[in-house]
Order: structure tokens, then C-alpha cells, then sequence
């Protein structure tokens, strides 16, 4: 509503009509959405549902049907009988392995790339670009061909088949995507801050642990995330690596499922596939605001 020239005139509302909820774009967004989602929920909920059947109720109804008799032998005897190999102790034993590689190797891996992307992203030491380059092109190195070349360095320090080995092998591999994934994020955040705490005396330690790391953890939750997903699910570089006495909880679970002899328990199975994924889950589900807020800064293009 507007004066002038002593009279009242009356303004409509302004901007754009809003959209009905029914709208044919919106109802197609939904729909896609909820095929999507359908489509990966619903082998988690065939896995589900089967875990918490007996045998006899496995074989004679379908596969789709909700238990009759909801047990959770299946879960039990995954965790703490099933026959992973040579013994008969369940996966409890390769989940403490994969703990013992699993949590240093990530926090390594964390603090050396965040320490390299700090270092590349705010001290331009001479040779910088040449080393981050390089580190961009491992990224892009078929970790299955430097195979042979890591497994004899192991051997020649006699690490080969022990739980460092293993460590130290998965924190380098996770290293040149760590500091891709900090350098952005450093860069991202407002050089005013660190030119301020350079002016006030902070050092390099300082400026790294008190200004930056602070503000830096959504980064540090995409970090967590993904490392705890790639090395948790590792298959290949940490049972060669960590050895017999060391096997991992992928590794056991592949010989529940992969047996060939007595009966196929399918309960337990199922189980033994929700427990091995249940870790890289928890974290995710824990983290999942910081992992949402720290992609969308990590893959911002530095300033």
C-alpha cells in the first residue's frame, strides 16, 4: 500500500506464486527419490529379515517374509562360534584386528595429510606445487600395481605379516587424498585468520592446533568417514600385509560366507554381513552432519 497525490494505492504481492506441493516437477523428484532409496533399502531389509529366521523357517517360506519367529542365533553364532578357518571363534576375533589397523591407521593418515594440506595450503615452502602434483598423480595409481614393490620393502624390514606393517601401509595410501581433501579445506577458510595469528607470534605448530584445526571439523568428519570406510573394508592390502595372526574382520567374514562344506546357514551369514558393516555405518550415522557440511568445503576450489 502506497500514498501519493492524496490518494491510496494498493500494491499486490510481489515475487513469484508459489508452487503447488503437487507440482509435476516436484512429483517427479519424490518419485525418483523414493525408487532410489527403495532400491538399496530393500537388500539391507532382505538381510535383515533373514538374520532373524531359523533355518527351518529360511527354507520353507520366502525370502521376503517377515520372521514368525524372530531368533537371534544367527547373530550369536557370527560373533562368537562361527567357523572362520581353522578355528571356530567367530568374527570377535578379526574385529578386534580390525580395530588394532583400523584406529591408528586412521588417525595417522588424518594428521599427516591435514599437516601436508596446512603446509601446501598456507606456507608456500619452495617446491610446493611440484610435491602436490605428485601427490595428486598417486592418487590416480592403481594401488593393486605397487602391490609387489610395498610387499617387498615390508620384507626387507621385516615387517612383513605384523600389525605396523599393515598400519603403516594403509596410512600411506590414504595420504595423498588427505591432503588433497585439508589443502582445500584450508584454503577455503579466511586467510585473515591466519595472517592475524602470524602477526601475534603463533608459529607453525600453533597456527595448526589452536586457529585452524578447530574451524577445520566438517574436513576432519569427511576424513573420518571415508578412512574408516576404505580401511575397515580393505581386503586385499591388509591380509597380506597384517598376516595370519592378524586377519581381518573382512577376511573371516569372506570365509563364512564363501564355505563350500556342511550346510548353508544363511542366518548366519546375514549377520556376519551386517556386523562387518555395522562399524563403517556408526561412524557415518555419527558424523553425518559434519560429512554433509565438510564435502561441500573440501571439494570448494582453493582461493
Amino acid at each position: 500500500m502506497a500514498a501519493g497525490a492524496g490518494k491510496m494505492i494498493l500494491i499486490g504481492p510481489q515475487g513469484p506464486r508459489p508452487r503447488q506441493w503437487w507440482a509435476p516437477s516436484r512429483i517427479f523428484v519424490y518419485a525418483v527419490l523414493l525408487i532410489s532409496a527403495a532400491f538399496f533399502l530393500f537388500p539391507l531389509y532382505v538381510v535383515v529379515v533373514t538374520s532373524l529366521k531359523g533355518l527351518d523357517e529360511i527354507r520353507y517360506s520366502s525370502i521376503f517374509a517377515l520372521p514368525m519367529r524372530p531368533t537371534t542365533e544367527g547373530w550369536v553364532e557370527a560373533w562368537d562360534t562361527a567357523c572362520t578357518g581353522l578355528h571356530c571363534e567367530g568374527l570377535k576375533v578379526g574385529f578386534w584386528n580390525s580395530m588394532k589397523i583400523t584406529v591408528p591407521s586412521v588417525m595417522l593418515s588424518i594428521f599427516a595429510g591435514s599437516l601436508c594440506g596446512y603446509a601446501m595450503a598456507l606456507w608456500r615452502f619452495h617446491g610446493a606445487e611440484f610435491f602436490f602434483t605428485a601427490m595428486l598423480f598417486c592418487i590416480f595409481i592403481p594401488q593393486q600395481t605397487i602391490l609387489y614393490p610395498l610387499a617387498q620393502m615390508m620384507g626387507y624390514f621385516r615387517l612383513m605379516g605384523t600389525l605396523p606393517a599393515a598400519i603403516m601401509i594403509n596410512t600411506v595410501l590414504g595420504l595423498p587424498f588427505m591432503t588433497l581433501l585439508f589443502r582445500n579445506g584450508f584454503a577455503a577458510l579466511p586467510t585473515d585468520l591466519f595472517r592475524a595469528a602470524r602477526v601475534d607470534g603463533a608459529g607453525f605448530w600453533r597456527i595448526y592446533a589452536q586457529v585452524l584445526m578447530p574451524l577445520a571439523m566438517p574436513t576432519v568428519g569427511v576424513a573420518v568417514v571415508l578412512q574408516v570406510t576404505y580401511i575397515w573394508g580393505d581386503y586385499l592390502f591388509t591380509t597380506l600385509f597384517a598376516g595370519m595372526h592378524h586377519l581381518p574382520m573382512t577376511m573371516q567374514y569372506h570365509n563364512i560366507v564363501g564355505s563350500m562344506y556342511g550346510v548353508a546357514e544363511y542366518n548366519v551369514q546375514m549377520a556376519a554381513t551386517i556386523l562387518t558393516g555395522a562399524v563403517p555405518l556408526i561412524v557415518y550415522f555419527s558424523c553425518g552432519r559434519l560429512f554433509a557440511r565438510g564435502i561441500a568445503v573440501g571439494v570448494a576450489p582453493p582461493r
